[in-house]
């Protein structure tokens, strides 16, 4: 009884591998296909890119650095402050501009191939604005220059800034003085934010307003 059993477990375990085989290779098959869609819609789109002529970038928001807002004089002994000032007062004198989001390939499709190389500058130069400003205000705020600190990271903030830590430490600052609305506003800045980092930010925002 015990080998006809067996015999019969074999019997049905053998379709069984054999439905699961076939299913197998048609999620792989169709796997193939959707990646193979996707690549040649990638180039085909990267290839209008490259044709795309010189546009213009009227409708850039270009962001100016607050050196109103820094004084000069302020922690001027400490060395990382004057490098973080100096490197602000460089980018004052170029274009900076939050490209943060889009890619090469839109770029391109939008103001045009011949753009891209001075269009990655303005975006590098905001890279090094966010972090730079983000730094500086760590800076104030550890020596207890918390003003200084706050006027700075919200001029970031309001600059579409994505460095999680200056959403922290500004939510960090308003939580401190109950500044509810504030903490409130900040937090749906954070939301809004298309990063892998924003849920997080949003979460630690949250626990400050419970």
């Amino acid at each position: 009884m015990i080998l006809s059993f067996l015999a019969s477990s074999r019997l049905l375990f053998l379709p069984c591998f054999i439905v699961f085989c076939l299913w197998l290779l048609y999620e792989i098959h169709k796997s193939n296909r959707k990646n193979e869609k996707a690549e040649r819609e990638f180039w085909e789109r990267e290839r209008q890119a490259n044709l795309t002529r010189k546009q213009p970038l009227n409708d850039l928001t270009y962001i100016t650095v607050p050196m109103e807002l820094i004084p000069k004089s302020l922690l001027s002994d400490d060395e990382k402050v004057r490098e973080y000032i100096k490197t602000l007062e460089k980018l004052k004198d170029d274009k900076i501009v939050n490209l943060t989001g889009l890619t090469n390939t839109e770029l391109k499709l939008k103001y045009g191939a011949p753009n891209l190389d001075l269009l990655s500058r303005y975006d590098d130069n905001y890279t090094t604005y966010a972090r730079t400003m983000y730094r500086l205000a760590e800076k104030y705020h550890a020596a207890g220059y918390e003003s200084n600190a706050r006027i700075l990271l919200e001029k970031a903030v309001e600059s579409g800034t994505d460095v999680a830590d200056t959403y922290r430490l500004l939510g960090k600052i308003y939580a401190a003085h109950e500044m509810k609305t504030e903490l409130e506003t900040l937090t749906e800045k954070a939301r809004a934010l298309d990063t892998l980092t924003s849920k997080a930010m949003v979460a630690d925002l949250e626990k400050l307003l419970s």
